[in-house]
């Protein structure tokens, strides 16, 4: 522009060529520049890619663990590989006590709202935000497979517990069956054996024209056939009480404490609270073992037999017989309440005193008490 201001050509040559020289310079600067950048994002694509890489194998090495408690420490020891840094596991809550220390970042492990840890990374160099990120991220994964392997492990116990309480349900079921039949052998079935000879023996006197030997022989047998008869109605009555079925746990408790109070001249006290929110069957189980406690007390000549049943403070079931009778030293009945408890899920404890005395305690958990 100067040169063709002055009227000189080799002065404008110069500058055009000058110019042009600048223009290529100036493209080559910005060539130089747009490389530069591509390199430097191509550096951080690879960067990113290596530790998306190494991300991934770090979260199927950490989902590779079964225990929770491993978990945890296996993701320390990937942070601390990942971002080359020393790495702590804190307890849930403990970072908002204190500020985290200059250069170290503190990530909680959260699954849904609950805090389970939290992981302090520190290093040398101050961790950007990049860095916080992909230790968030990082936590994030390794809290979603720790609560996988959380709940995993309660699925497992769960069904161990299930498969406990159903071998104890089948065996509660056979011993119930055992004790059942050789109930009905020892006591209907030799009645009617010996109705059955009563018979026989009357109509052999019928046979021989003796009809007052065979008149008394038949009522001597409808007397036992009726006796018979009674007692397969209380065998009924207890298996099933109407009383209980139609109208509740506790005027079925107090109907037998009276019945055997009445029949064997003892005082029987009874205090129930709480029995009527547990499940029909479990009302059931809990029936039986406290009309068996009663029978059993009742045979050590008690004066006085209590009944209790209530809730704890933890929410737990009580339930207790204590009579102040001579001790019993049949432990074979006390092994078939244990039983019995078990099926309920349920701890059966015997406390019996020094000269006489028995309590047969029954606790039902909150969980099988229908709390």
């Amino acid at each position: 522009m100067i040169a063709l201001l002055v009227d000189s050509p080799a002065a404008a040559l110069v500058g055009v060529g000058l110019a042009g020289l600048s223009g290529v310079l100036i493209v080559f600067h910005l060539l130089q520049t747009e490389r530069t950048r591509h390199e430097q994002a191509e550096d951080e694509l690879h960067e990113q890619a290596q530790f998306l890489e190494s991300l991934v194998a770090s979260v199927g090495d950490i989902a590779a663990e079964t225990e929770p408690e491993t978990i945890l420490e296996h993701l320390r020891r990937e942070a601390e590989s990942l971002f080359d840094a020393r790495a702590e596991l804190l307890p849930a809550g403990a970072h908002a006590a204190s500020a985290p220390a200059e250069r170290a970042v503190i990530v909680p492990l959260r699954v849904g709202r609950e805090e389970i840890a939290a992981l302090r990374l520190a290093r040398g160099v101050e961790l950007g935000r990049v860095d916080v990120a992909r230790a968030a991220l990082l936590a994030d994964l390794a809290a979603r497979v720790y609560e996988n392997a959380r709940l995993r492990a309660e699925a497992q116990v769960r069904e161990g517990e299930r498969s406990r309480l159903s071998d104890q349900l089948i065996t509660a079921e056979q011993e119930e069956r055992r004790r059942l039949a050789l109930y009905l052998h020892d006591t209907s079935v030799q009645s009617l054996a010996g109705i059955g000879l009563m018979l026989d023996a009357s109509l052999h006197s019928i046979e021989s024209g003796d009809l007052e030997q065979a008149t008394t022989v038949i009522g001597a047998a409808l007397e036992r056939h009726r006796a018979t008869i009674g007692a397969l109605r209380d065998l009924s009555f207890n298996l099933e009480p109407v009383v209980l079925r139609d109208q509740g746990f506790e005027p079925a408790v107090r109907a037998l404490a009276e019945e055997i109070g009445l029949e064997r001249g003892i005082q029987i006290e009874v205090a129930l609270d709480g029995a009527e929110t547990l499940p029909e069957k479990a009302q059931a189980a809990l029936y039986q073992i406290v009309r068996e406690s009663l029978n059993a007390a009742s045979r050590r000549e008690p004066t006085r037999v209590e009944v209790a049943v209530g809730v704890a403070e933890d929410g737990s079931l009580v339930a207790t017989v204590r009579d102040d009778g001579r001790h019993e030293r049949r432990r074979s009945i006390f092994d078939t309440l244990a039983e019995r408890a078990r099926t309920l899920n349920g701890k059966l404890e015997v406390e019996q005193g020094e000269g006489t005395g028995t309590t047969v305690c029954l606790t039902l958990p909150p969980y099988a008490a229908g709390r």
